[in-house]
C-alpha cells in the first residue's frame, strides 16, 4: 500500500466510523426529548425510564463522536496539508461555527444528565431539546463544509491563486442545502430503524415488553416518517448532482454514453473497458425524466468527460445501488407500519412486523455508508471539484501507511468498546426498568 492509498484509506476509515457516531448523536436526543415529554404529560414511569435509558446512550455516542471528530480535524492537517493551506481560509467558517454548536451541545447535555430533580421540569426537558437542536446544527455545518468540496464557491481562482474570499458564500454554496437535507433525513432513518430494531428484538424475546414497546413506537415513527421523506430529498440531490457534477451522476448510473431518452439502470455490473453495463435492468427514458423532468432530454454520459477526470465507476455505481435498494426496502417497511397503524391494527400483534424491523436494524447505516461513498468517491479525482486534485493535496510525509494501521486498530477498539457499553446498557435496562407484568 503506497502513501497516497494509505492516506485515502485512513480518511475513509475515520469518516466511516465517525458518520455512525455523529448520526446517532444528532438523532437520539430527539427520541429522548419525545419520551421525556410523554413522561411530563402522562406521569407514566415507563417514559421516564425510557428517557433515562436513552440519555445514557446519548452520552456514550456524544463521547465517542467527540473523539472521532477530533481525530478527523487533526487528520485533515496531517494527511491533506496542501488542501488545508488553500481551503482552510475559505471553508473554515462552518467548522468554527460547528465548534460553537458542539460546546452548546456539551453544556446542554451536562445540564440534562445531572438536572434530574434540580431544575424546573420543563427547563430540564428544554435542555434535552437543545442537545438535539445543537447536534443537528453541528451536523448541518459539517455537511456544508463537505458540500463546498463538491460545489466550490466564495472565491476567485486566478492563476493558481485563491482571491476575493467570501466565507459566507462558501458556506452557503449551491450544494449545501440538498446535501444537508439528504444527510439529516438519512440520520433519522438510520438511527430510527437501528433503535426500533433493537427494541423489536427485545419484544420478541419477551423482555420488559411494555418498556420496549413504547420505545419501539417512538423510534419507529421517526424512522418511518423519515423513510417516506427520503426519496424526495434524494430526488432533489440527484437533480443537483446532475447540474453541478455530471461525471458523478454518470458514474452513479454507470451511464457511459450520452443519449436522449437515457435509461435508468437498475443493478448490473459496469464494464469500464467495454463501456457497458452487464445484467442490468434498463428503464427507457427514466433517467432523462428524473434529471430533466422530460423523457427525451439527453443526459451527459462518461463519454463527454475526459478519461482522467472520470470517477471510479464500479465503486460509485455499486454504492449508489446499495443505498437506493436499502432505501426502497425501508420505505416498504414504513408503508407496512403505517398501514398497520391506520387500517390493519391486527398486524401490530403479529411477529412478522417486528421481525421486519429487526432485519432492518443495520440497513439505514449501511445505506448511509454507501451514500457517503457515492459522495466522496464520485467526486474523484478531485478533492475540490474542478479546482484541486486529490493527488496534489496529499501529504509528502513518508510512512503514512503505519499511521493507517494504528488508526485502524484504534477505531476497531473504539467500536468494540462502544458495542460492549451498549450491550451492558441494554442488559441494565431490563434489570433496572422492568415494570412490565408480562416481562
Amino acid at each position: 500500500m503506497d502513501d497516497f492509498i494509505a492516506a485515502r484509506s485512513q480518511m475513509a476509515l475515520s469518516l466511516g466510523f465517525h458518520i455512525v457516531f455523529s448520526c446517532i448523536g444528532m438523532v437520539m436526543p430527539f427520541f429522548m426529548a419525545v419520551a421525556h415529554f410523554y413522561w411530563l404529560r402522562t406521569n407514566d414511569v415507563v417514559y421516564r425510564n425510557i428517557t433515562k435509558a436513552w440519555s445514557k446512550g446519548v452520552a456514550i455516542f456524544f463521547a465517542t463522536g467527540a473523539v472521532s471528530g477530533t481525530v478527523l480535524s487533526f487528520e485533515l492537517g496531517l494527511l491533506w496539508p496542501e488542501f488545508m493551506k488553500h481551503a482552510g481560509p475559505i471553508f473554515g467558517m462552518p467548522f468554527s461555527l460547528e465548534g460553537t454548536a458542539f460546546f452548546i451541545e456539551a453544556i446542554a447535555l451536562g445540564f440534562f444528565l445531572y438536572g434530574w430533580g434540580r431544575f424546573n421540569k420543563w427547563f430540564h426537558w428544554f435542555t434535552g431539546v437543545v442537545v438535539g437542536v445543537s447536534g443537528l446544527v453541528s451536523g448541518i455545518l459539517v455537511v456544508a463544509a463537505n458540500a463546498w468540496m463538491n460545489s466550490p464557491a466564495g472565491f476567485d481562482y486566478v492563476n493558481g491563486q485563491y482571491l476575493n474570499i467570501d466565507p459566507i458564500q462558501a458556506m452557503f454554496n449551491d450544494a449545501w442545502f440538498s446535501q444537508a437535507l439528504h444527510m439529516c433525513i438519512a440520520a433519522f432513518v438510520a438511527t430510527g430503524f437501528a433503535v426500533a430494531g433493537i427494541h423489536a428484538l427485545m419484544i420478541l424475546k419477551k423482555k420488559n415488553v411494555r418498556f420496549h414497546m413504547q420505545s419501539f413506537r417512538i423510534a419507529a415513527v421517526f424512522a418511518c416518517v423519515a423513510a417516506l421523506l427520503q426519496p424526495l430529498s434524494g430526488d432533489i440531490s440527484a437533480k443537483d448532482v446532475a447540474k453541478r457534477q455530471p461525471a458523478k451522476l454518470a458514474a452513479m448510473e454507470a451511464h457511459f454514453h450520452t443519449e436522449a431518452a437515457a435509461p435508468l439502470i437498475v443493478g448490473g455490473i459496469p464494464d469500464s473497458k467495454a463501456k457497458e453495463v452487464k445484467y442490468a435492468l434498463k428503464l427507457p427514458g427514466m433517467l432523462s425524466f428524473m434529471v430533466h423532468s422530460d423523457f427525451q432530454t439527453p443526459v451527459t454520459g462518461l463519454d463527454k468527460i475526459p478519461e482522467q477526470d472520470q470517477p471510479p465507476v464500479a465503486i460509485t455505481h455499486f454504492a449508489f445501488q446499495i443505498m437506493v435498494g436499502l432505501g426502497v426496502l425501508m420505505l416498504l417497511i414504513s408503508l407496512c407500519y403505517f398501514v398497520a397503524i391506520w387500517k390493519k391494527k391486527s398486524w401490530l400483534q403479529h411477529k412478522w412486523l417486528l421481525r421486519l424491523f429487526v432485519l432492518a436494524t443495520p440497513m439505514g447505516f449501511i445505506a448511509v455508508e454507501a451514500g457517503w461513498t457515492v459522495t466522496e468517491v464520485g467526486r474523484q479525482p478531485w478533492i475540490i471539484n474542478g479546482i484541486m486534485r486529490t493527488a496534489d493535496a496529499v501529504t509528502p510525509m513518508p510512512g503514512i501507511v503505519y499511521s493507517f494501521y494504528i488508526f485502524t486498530a484504534v477505531y476497531i477498539s473504539l467500536s468494540l468498546i462502544v458495542t460492549f457499553l451498549l450491550y451492558r446498557q441494554i442488559k441494565m435496562v431490563d434489570k433496572l426498568y422492568d415494570v412490565s407484568p408480562t416481562a
